[in-house]
């Protein structure tokens, strides 16, 4: 299935998790699965080439698409609605902290580690795990995983560079081009 444009990609119940410069024309979203060990490639990518360039330049939006296939993916997005509810920061923390985390963590101890990371970050831990079961936590979630489904999503990541998409493995530097001949339209 294609990709298309159905709703305008700011169109969420809360607004979107955002790095960088919330105001630029210039918009990557990255459709991304918590438990996808090539979203967590791709969050190195990010954090280790993407954001260091263009932080004050383009805006990296974040939407969760929980894959089925994945035990704990699903939590995992509704606790960093949770976080970004409470504190954005800390949802980006989080976000990096269980990417880099994947192999430690199990269905069976997900809601130990989750609550060891609410801990470290002077959240209480019993509210953090008891975030699981919120109904519009777990709505947020869903009207972005099918935001995601109506374009086409079928992958993760799937990163869209103000549309053009980039899925699961590709380079830095392809990205990169992308993100510069956007700059250059949208200055």
């Amino acid at each position: 299935m294609a990709l298309v444009a159905l709703l305008p990609l700011g169109v969420f119940a809360q607004e979107p998790l955002v790095e960088g410069n919330k105001a630029s024309a210039v918009r990557v979203v990255i459709f991304e699965d918590l438990q996808c060990p090539d979203c967590a490639v791709f969050r190195e990518m990010l954090d280790r080439q993407l954001l260091p360039k263009y932080k004050s330049k383009v805006a990296f939006e974040h939407r969760d698409f929980p894959l089925a296939k994945h035990a704990w993916a699903r939590r995992a997005s509704i606790a960093s609605q949770y976080f970004a509810a409470q504190k954005p920061e800390t949802a980006i923390e989080f976000r990096r902290w269980i990417m880099r985390n994947q192999q430690l963590i199990t269905a069976e101890n997900f809601n130990q580690k989750l609550g060891e990371f609410a801990a470290k970050h002077a959240m209480d831990p019993g509210k953090a795990i008891a975030a699981l079961e919120d109904d519009t936590l777990q709505a947020a979630v869903e009207k972005a995983f099918q935001d995601g489904v109506a374009r086409g999503i079928a992958k993760t990541p799937t990163v869209l560079v103000n549309g053009e998409p980039f899925i699961e493995t590709f380079a830095a530097a392809d990205v990169m081009k992308a993100i510069d001949r956007e700059l250059k339209a949208n200055p």
